[in-house]
């Protein structure tokens, strides 16, 4: 499996559309309803969907779009931050590995290039392929989220997961 994460390239929003505002794209645990169709193409317009708050990568598998990883800054206090990822794989890449080995990219690239001391990720209680995914990535569960997310008409549990900088020679 040869993966890489590049930048969203403007051909590239099509995909992303289906991987946000389809549920057979998006997958049962991130469709959250029809949105803004145009939400995606204004953000690439102003900025390419990188900024200095966090960005969006294409996981690209042997050349071909394969899903995304997304990441924004949390602010911890007046002194810090923390970044929140997530990802969405198309489900056709799904079960194969490319969200663990994303996910690890992802982690490697922020602590590379930011000052940030931990990065956290959660998901549904319910969602226990992302959950093994996190866990092969590197990421330490935290806890349960009691109640903590809406999705089809009722509420969640979620399930945190974090990583800091001082557990990245483990994760090489």
């Amino acid at each position: 499996m040869m993966i890489n994460l590049r930048p969203v390239e403007e051909d590239d929003l099509p995909f992303l559309r289906r991987l946000t505002n389809d549920p057979e794209g998006s997958g049962e645990f991130q469709w959250y309803g029809w949105n803004n169709p145009h939400r995606l193409r204004q953000r690439w317009e102003e900025t390419g969907m990188l900024s200095d708050d966090g960005g969006v990568l294409i996981i690209s598998a042997d050349g071909e779009p394969a899903g995304f990883v997304s990441w924004r800054k949390q602010i911890a206090n007046l002194a810090s931050h923390y970044w929140e990822i997530g990802l969405i794989v198309a489900p056709e890449f799904r079960g194969k590995g490319y969200g663990t080995e994303a996910q690890r990219r992802l982690v490697r690239y922020l602590f590379e290039h930011t000052t940030a001391n931990r990065i956290q990720a959660s998901t549904e209680i319910e969602n226990i392929a992302e959950q093994r995914a996190l866990e092969k990535a590197g990421f330490t569960r935290e806890g349960v989220l009691r109640g903590c997310g809406f999705r089809a008409g009722a509420w969640r549990d979620g399930v945190l997961y974090s990583v800091i900088r001082s557990d990245l020679p483990r994760l090489v």
